[in-house]
């Protein structure tokens, strides 16, 4: 599904101030309340926007250590592999994959000693082969979505970063 200028500006917004109303939205977007609640409403019947709950940061939580394991299953395994670690609250996401392993699982910890009981965690399940973990040193890209946005809709695009001389 195609995005229009209009749903870009809208979901801009949300992302810069995700607790706004309907009627400020339609206010700063200069369109009437009932345009901004069908487009809303479009946008979440058809999986644009997926949810309205708080960003949480894991390390704020006491979970300040991120890692990806990239692991390889038994074939036949996969529903039950997923299973298992959707069992596991240290696994933030689950990804099938392409390549060098079949998952690809972004995990959390509360230090790199609590990382090796996750990870136990993780391949206490027959159905996983082996795991290949990497730690996350820092996030200079957090997840982004709005200059996608920006793209999808024909929008302006981001100003790219200024560069410091010195």
């Amino acid at each position: 599904m195609g995005i229009d200028r209009l749903d870009g500006r809208l979901l801009e917004l949300l992302a810069e101030e995700p607790r706004i109303g309907v009627l400020e939205a339609s206010r700063r977007l200069g369109v009437a309340r009932g345009t901004v609640q069908a487009r809303l409403d479009r946008l979440q019947a058809t999986g644009v926007i997926r949810g309205f709950g708080p960003e949480v940061d894991p390390a704020a939580l006491g979970y300040p250590v991120t890692a990806f394991a990239t692991l390889e299953i038994t074939q036949g395994q996969g529903a039950d592999v997923r299973a298992h670690l959707a069992a596991i609250p240290e696994v933030l996401e689950l990804h099938t994959t392409t390549g060098q392993g079949d998952m690809l699982c972004r995990l959390v910890a509360r230090s790199n000693a609590d990382l090796q009981r996750v990870i136990d965690l993780v391949l206490g399940f027959a159905g996983i082969v082996r795991a290949s973990t990497a730690l996350v040193m820092e996030n200079p890209v957090p997840l982004r979505i709005v200059p996608l946005v920006r793209q999808a809709s024909g929008g302006p695009a981001a100003e790219p970063p200024k560069r410091r001389n010195g």
